[in-house]
């Protein structure tokens, strides 16, 4: 083992002597900050009569609670779901792995998310927003128009079969008018809803592809070639036809239509 020089014992013996002194300055500090005495700003919640004896900080609580509910309400109340499990299909069809990587898919889907959804958001804006601004109608009426709208797209695009499960998991009575029915049966009866024509658009799509997998596996196999992985023969085929086929111009558009 190599000796230390003379410099850097006196060097290690300093930092040793000065290490207690160090801590007890810390101590110290830390002791006196403590002991002083804060002002803490004393917060006081009164029930009020109207919207503008509302505390700031029950309004300032509201807002967090919409912008952390928000990517939920995005998802699950809008055409993300369908479009972003259609893509995210697309992609493993092609067998390309992480092309197009998930940033660009989220971000298409977000943009075609936004194209589908803003006749309701003109809507809302048009009927509830602008007048609640210009104190035309009270907020309670302009969230009532709000929901009516977004309700109607829900229904849309809901499966009467899917909406009967939800009832009857919810074990309420039958609604004679759309209505009659809960938002909060509304909304896992439109996510089901979504799910299985997502899968259903995405099996369509699988099948080309899947035939050329097949054609390749098939071709290989009676030349003997066993250990070569047809993936790699099959990959520039299917990229081949996507291409020439226009297959996001084709697989927009029918993304985009079926929600007219």
């Amino acid at each position: 083992m190599r000796k230390l020089s003379p410099k850097a014992r006196r060097i290690i013996k300093g930092i040793l002597i000065a290490l207690p002194f160090f801590l007890y300055a810390i101590l110290v500090v830390q002791e006196r900050a403590f002991a002083q005495n804060f002002d803490i700003p004393r917060i006081t919640i009164e029930p009020g009569g109207g919207e503008e004896d509302i505390p700031l900080g029950l309004q300032i609580l509201f807002l967090l609670t919409i912008l952390s509910l928000a990517p939920s309400i995005l998802i699950m109340m809008t055409s993300f779901t369908r479009i972003i499990i259609v893509l995210s299909l697309v992609r493993n069809a092609l067998g390309t792995q992480q092309l197009p990587p998930n940033s660009v898919l989220i971000g298409l889907a977000l943009f075609l998310t936004f194209f589908v959804m803003a006749p309701v958001a003109r809507d809302i804006n048009d009927n509830a927003l602008q007048p609640y601004l210009a104190g035309d109608i009270q907020l309670q009426d302009g969230l009532k128009i709000s929901e009516a709208r977004i309700r109607d797209f829900l229904y849309k695009q809901t499966r009467r079969k899917d909406l009967t499960l939800m009832i009857n998991l919810a074990k309420i009575e039958k609604p004679k008018t759309k209505d009659d029915v809960p938002t909060y049966v509304l909304i896992p009866s439109f996510v089901i809803s979504e799910l299985k024509t997502a899968f259903q658009m995405g099996f369509v799509i699988y099948i080309p592809f899947l035939i050329i997998d097949m054609v390749v596996a098939s071709t290989l196999m009676s030349m003997g070639m066993l250990f070569l992985p047809p993936i790699l023969i099959s990959l520039p085929f299917k990229v081949l036809l996507f291409v020439m086929t226009d297959g996001w111009h084709l697989i927009v558009g029918s993304l985009v239509s079926s929600f007219n």
